[in-house]
């Protein structure tokens, strides 16, 4: 009868892990509501919320998929969400006004931007402590932790610039300057290529990862649009790696660039100030949050055309996928 019991127990613990790594929502952080919306990715319904600490913004699942961490500027703090029980299991201390982060390759270590500090910040998550500060650029944002882990990437919004940081060191190896008021960064798919958001620049830069030189800047226009109000900030990569998408920010659109070409191929109508985005594990669907909206608009990126515009709780910042 024990090992029954046992066995019992163990295929639970199995079940309630898979549930937690592949739970078919997407979670939604809402500034203003100090809460998690939820949606279902088969009937893009808003299921529930969860309470967490004040003014969350950026999220990101943690190694082994079972928790999502998030940054309260106002408290901060990082929540930590159980995705099984859908409930905080505790946090840590995440230094002042916390906006953006990533997480090192092992799961260890987590470097957030501190804008106002104008320092990046590096948090041990195993003793919950911080461990390092890295002086840089003002108002800092945007990161990016390189795939061996050797490299975060960080944007200075009034420096203007891109600062490379040595893991090991916790030094600034390198600044490149960008166009102005750079905010988020994504990788092209073989990692060769930084590709940054400029705000005010109404452009991307791209970098190359081997020598930190400019390649290229892609300047976005839309027709009957002036250049003030095109004000990319988030943007994810293809599953395919062949088109970057990019959000316009005040623009209202999404732009689909060709990574080869560097040409935008597709503009996609969404809603105000389209801000984070997310994109499901097939690639089929890009998720795209709008902060002044007050929702989040799913497009279809075969066709390039909206889906459903769903309600996600007051000013959203981020949406994370599990599906």
């Amino acid at each position: 009868m024990r090992k029954i019991i046992v066995s019992m127990s163990l295929l639970l613990a199995a079940a309630t892990a898979a549930q937690a790594k592949d739970s078919g929502l997407a979670y939604v952080s809402s500034e203003k509501d100090h809460a998690i919306t939820l949606i279902d990715l088969k009937t893009l319904a808003v299921v529930g919320t969860i309470p967490t600490c004040k003014r969350p913004r950026h999220m990101q699942r943690l190694a082994g998929d079972t928790q999502l961490m998030v940054a309260c500027s106002d408290s901060g703090r990082a929540d930590f969400i159980d995705l099984a029980s859908r409930r905080s299991v505790g946090g840590m201390p995440f230094g002042e006004d916390p906006e953006v982060f990533d997480v090192s390759p092992d799961g260890a270590s987590a470097y957030v931007s501190a804008e106002d500090d104008g320092a990046l910040n590096v948090f041990d998550l195993r003793s919950r402590t911080q461990r390092g500060s890295v002086p840089i650029g003002k108002e800092p944002e945007g990161v990016k932790v390189s795939a061996d882990g050797k490299r975060i990437y960080v944007t200075s919004e009034v420096a203007n610039m891109v600062h490379v940081v040595d893991a090991a060191t916790l030094q600034v190896v390198r600044s490149i300057a960008v166009g102005k008021r750079p905010r988020r960064l994504a990788f092209n798919a073989d990692g060769s290529e930084l590709w940054v958001t400029n705000e005010l620049g109404a452009s991307v830069s791209i970098i190359s990862v081997a020598d930190f030189a400019l390649r290229a800047t892609l300047v976005f226009e839309l027709k009957g649009m002036r250049a003030d109000d095109i004000t990319p900030v988030g943007l994810t990569l293809s599953r395919d790696g062949k088109t970057m998408y990019v959000g316009l920010g005040r623009a209202n659109h999404v732009a689909f660039v060709d990574v080869a070409s560097r040409k935008t191929r597709e503009l996609v109508l969404v809603g105000k100030r389209a801000w984070g985005l997310g994109l499901n594990r097939d690639g089929s669907r890009l998720f795209v949050v709008n902060g002044l909206s007050d929702d989040m608009t799913v497009v279809d990126t075969a066709s390039a055309k909206p889906i459903k515009t769903i309600p996600v709780g007051r000013v959203p910042h981020t949406v994370v996928l599990d599906d």
